[in-house]
């Protein structure tokens, strides 16, 4: 930082310097060249005689007192021979360089150990050069002005660095403490108090929306720390229960003998809840999973896919009714893994069976629309109140149904299904009223029709 304000530093005495020369060469060169305009059309040079329109120009005040920054003229032949010239030059003569016309433009000389800007112009008869016409002033004050300046610049130059080098440093020193700040706030953060953030900036900074960004970012880790630390506690209490029902049952049949018939009752229920155990472990292995899982996928085929898992669920509840309303008359594939679709599917049919009576059906409709292929799984069960409808993607929540007793289940389905929802795009919504059953639907992305 310091170099590169060193080298603009540089770069701008430097141009000063230029501009300040240029500027004096123009003006002096303006001087001289209003001086050419007067004189040249009024001096002609025929059969070696000098001619004048007007004589009384040489007897001008300027031309004759040196006191005030005179203008210098001399005529010469072609071969540079002096003709005349101004009172102020005395015994003095401007030096003629052979064949030069200069123009608008001057250059420097040396008269006589003193400094002088000189013009050279053609003089012309019937449009032959028959002479010329030198012109010239001191450049003695000019000089001095661009020695001073040029002595004032290199002595102002490290007195610039050194207050910029303490400007910038105090600067620096300021920019840098919001991010000091930030860093020793955020030193102090640990997983025990993540509900601290770091403190905002007085400006709207780029420093600010660090920050912001960062509160953003823990704001995030404390949802999903919290959402492990409940899910740790919820796992740890619904793989306690039935490790406990079972510990007692045992204990029961240890401490007397039994009738063969209450052996055989007990070691049914520690089936059921051993059972139960393996449920949960797999429906946690799967969750696990996910977390790894890739969202790359692989054409399935929706329809065939759909079938397959209600003439399963046949098998399994073979008193129970299912209706496919297929309103799509072709084949449809998504792009999604096929295992991670089928537990979605599966898992909302299990579920509309575990809360729905016998007695009722379970439909299914496929149809297809702008957005893309919906999937309605609606049943006709126990519903879930509108208080409840945002927490059922908690893992372990189970709601009103948990204080039923009779119906089975861990409050993982939900959770594996949303996971894996959000992994593929797949919108999820529900429509629920208590009492009155529940419909979910998937809304998968734009299918591949084949006829």
């Amino acid at each position: 930082m310091t170099l590169a304000s060193a080298m603009m530093v540089l770069v701008s005495f430097i141009l000063i310097y230029l501009v300040v020369k240029f500027t004096v060469l123009g003006n002096i060169d303006n001087t001289l060249k209003r001086e050419t305009n007067k004189h040249v059309d009024q001096i002609k040079i025929e059969n070696g005689q000098i001619k004048f329109v007007h004589k009384g120009e040489w007897q001008e005040e300027e031309h004759k007192e040196i006191d005030f920054n005179p203008i210098f003229i001399e005529i010469v032949d072609k071969e540079g021979n002096s003709m005349d010239k101004s009172p102020n030059l005395g015994n003095n003569n401007l030096i003629f360089k052979a064949g030069l016309s200069s123009g608008h433009e001057g250059f420097n000389l040396n008269l006589n150990g003193i400094e002088i800007r000189q013009m050279q112009v053609e003089l012309l008869t019937n449009k032959e050069v028959t002479g010329y016409l030198l012109l010239a002033t001191s450049f003695e004050d000019s000089k001095l002005l661009l020695t001073n300046l040029k002595y004032i610049l290199f002595f102002l130059y490290p007195v610039v660095l050194l207050f910029l080098f303490l400007t910038l440093r105090w600067l620096a020193s300021k920019s840098i403490q919001p991010i000091i700040d930030i860093t020793r706030k955020a030193e102090i953060i640990t997983k025990d108090n993540l509900n601290e953030r770091l403190p905002p900036t007085r400006y709207k900074d780029e420093i600010n929306s660090l920050s912001i960004s960062i509160n953003h970012l823990l704001e995030r880790i404390e949802k999903s720390v919290r959402r492990e630390q409940q899910f740790t506690s919820d796992a740890s209490h619904e793989l306690r229960t039935p490790l406990a029902i079972l510990k007692g049952n045992f204990e029961v049949l240890i401490r007397k003998p039994r009738q063969q018939e209450e052996y055989i009752e007990k070691i049914k229920n520690g089936i059921g809840l051993i059972d139960k155990l393996n449920g949960i472990l797999d429906q946690l292995l799967t969750l696990a999973r996910l977390q790894k899982s890739s969202s790359e996928g692989e054409e399935v085929e929706l329809k065939y896919l759909i079938k397959d898992i209600i003439a399963y669920a046949k098998e399994q509840y073979p008193n129970r009714y299912f209706i496919l309303e297929d309103k799509v008359n072709k084949n449809l594939y998504i792009k999604a893994h096929e295992k991670s679709s089928a537990i979605i599917i599966e898992n909302l049919v299990q579920n509309a069976i575990k809360y729905s009576p016998e007695n009722k059906a379970i439909k299914i409709v496929l149809e297809k629309n702008v957005e893309g292929i919906l999937l309605h799984i609606i049943d006709q069960g126990i519903g879930i109140s509108s208080n409840e409808l945002d927490k059922v993607y908690q893992p372990f929540f189970r709601g009103e149904s948990h204080d039923l007793g009779r119906i089975n289940g861990a409050g993982l389905g939900l959770s594996i299904v949303k996971k894996l929802c959000d992994l593929y795009k797949i919108q999820i919504t529900i429509l629920s009223e208590k009492g009155q059953g529940t419909t979910i639907t998937l809304l998968f992305p734009p299918a591949i029709l084949h006829p």
